[in-house]
């Protein structure tokens, strides 16, 4: 999908000065909130950003059948593919991703993926056999690579970025927004979010964080400036089967939907990659174990909500400006 704002396109500033976009990009609703330019200066802002999502999205969406992450899948257990430089640095945040989460987030998780799909109906859930050979083609010390080419070696093996691509696209979008001179901006790539600055009213932007049994109402607020904040959670992205509900984010080691009961998990620090890939990582280890990694982790602060409320580490509270009413 391409990155397409609303039409027509107006740049109208609100009362505090702030111009909003909303577009769609990355499978997923997206805005910007920004103060400080001229309307000419917003527009060459918002041509560049969209059109960097536009080229971003093209060569790395798995969506697409033409951008270079499918055509590496489409070549698994067949041949070596070419890749450019670029390539190559998402494949290297891919070795790191996996690395600094010891295995938890897999991109060669995409064989579980479309096992566990949630965007399809489930008249029942997948056989032990279908698991454990998903699972089997879902290891990322199994990619061979070398300068300018990687190799898949299994048939049936595929590439997914969404583990952290979408939040790179915020720490490139935000890149964008400084080179353009904004230092009060908001980047919102489906609640995976940067904040520059303030919103005109205040030195920072006020953050909602979604309550994860209840998205439609917040359990909290947090004063953002110059900090990421990024959610993850499977409340709304889940299918049900047998009376019983499964999200979107699995375990790769179990190769089932994340068993452990977080509702939500927000995750605030300097960059949406590291917020993101931290979030989703606690979803994953749950309550317990997601603290004990989030308060191992320098640089970031979270907050996990499970059945019996929310829990922090030490200083995300200090960050927080609006308790639920």
């Amino acid at each position: 999908m391409s990155a397409t704002t609303a039409s027509p396109l107006r740049i109208q500033p609100d009362a505090n000065g702030v111009c909003r976009v909303e577009f769609k990009a990355l499978g997923t609703q997206c805005s910007l909130q920004w103060r400080g330019l001229s309307e000419q200066n917003s527009l060459q802002f918002l041509n560049e950003a969209l059109g960097w999502l536009e080229q971003f999205e093209a060569q790395f969406s798995r969506f697409r059948p033409s951008s270079m992450l499918s055509q590496i899948n489409a070549a698994a257990g067949r041949d070596w593919v070419a890749v450019d430089r670029a390539m190559e640095a998402m494949l290297d945040r891919a070795a790191a991703m996996h690395e600094f989460t010891r295995g938890i987030l897999d991109a060669t998780a995409l064989p579980l993926i479309l096992l566990w799909d949630w965007q399809r109906q489930h008249a029942q859930l997948p056989s032990a056999a279908e698991i454990e050979k998903a699972k089997s083609l879902c290891d990322w010390s199994l990619i061979k690579r070398r300068p300018g080419a990687v190799f898949l070696p299994k048939a049936g093996m595929g590439l997914d970025f969404g583990g952290f691509g979408k939040e790179y696209a915020v720490d490139q979008v935000t890149a964008i927004a400084k080179r353009h001179g904004l230092s009060d901006c908001l980047v919102d790539l489906g609640r995976d979010i940067m904040a520059l600055g303030g919103n005109g009213r205040q030195p920072f932007w006020h953050v909602g964080l979604q309550d994860g049994r209840d998205p439609q109402r917040c359990v909290a607020g947090v004063a953002a400036s110059g900090i990421a904040v990024c959610a993850s959670g499977n409340y709304t992205r889940f299918f049900e089967c047998e009376g019983k509900r499964y999200g979107h984010i699995l375990d790769p080691r179990s190769g089932w939907p994340c068993a452990k009961p977080l509702h939500a998990v927000t995750v605030l620090a300097a960059n949406a990659l590291l917020a993101g890939i931290v979030s989703t990582a606690l979803v994953v280890l749950g309550r317990d174990e997601g603290l004990h990694f989030a308060r191992a982790t320098p640089g970031i602060e979270a907050c996990l909500q499970d059945d019996s409320g929310l829990h922090f580490t030490p200083r995300f509270e200090q960050h927080l400006i609006q308790a639920a009413a």
